[in-house]
């Protein structure tokens, strides 16, 4: 058993995994990460609307799960769901790999513009952090999850968040940057 965490904008007891982005990294599912401390870093401030993180337990035993690591292959799925195409995993349970931590889309389009290579981009991705995320794709693995519960994240912890947040992006840009300028 896992313990895994959402932040979102409400308590969500019963998921829905068609509530998210299709084009997300790993595609059309419910996010969540099994990092507390990285979980909370997507915390954000919405006026008049608390954000709350979401505590499960979640049990993958028995379920078909893709684990991916920053290559290649990470690298094309990324690339199939954020333009919306055809999710070529979406017949697993979960998928469980490593977020693009390219400060979303600050860094996106240099990466997939065709002026870099694959290898190259797959090398800069592997510059940020590396944080985890489990997207859970059906309903078989919505039934492995299990609300344990709510909290209320503090106005303070999200500013703290977001100010590490920023930190790690203004990190990745300059380390970017010298790997671009490098020609490699």
């Amino acid at each position: 058993m896992l313990t895994v965490y959402h932040t979102g904008f409400e308590e969500i007891p019963k998921p829905d995994l068609c509530a998210g982005r299709k084009n997300a990294d790993f595609g059309q599912g419910f996010y969540l990460s099994d990092d507390a401390s990285f979980a909370l870093r997507w915390a954000k401030e919405r006026k008049d609307t608390p954000c709350v993180l979401n505590v499960y337990r979640f049990d993958p035993n028995g379920l078909r799960i893709r684990r991916l690591y920053r290559c290649g292959i990470w690298y094309d799925y990324i690339c199939t769901n954020r333009a919306g195409r055809s999710d070529p995993y979406a017949g697993y349970d979960a998928v469980i790999g490593p977020i693009a931590c390219d400060t979303l889309y600050d860094t996106w389009g240099i990466l997939t513009s065709g002026m870099v290579g694959k290898k190259l981009a797959v090398e800069a991705y592997r510059l940020g952090p590396c944080y985890r995320q489990i997207v859970l794709k059906s309903e078989r693995a919505l039934s492995a999850l299990h609300f344990v519960a709510a909290q209320t994240v503090a106005k303070e912890q999200i500013a703290q968040n977001r100010a590490t947040v920023k930190r790690e992006e203004q990190a990745y840009q300059e380390k970017l940057l010298c790997l671009l300028s490098s020609g490699e």
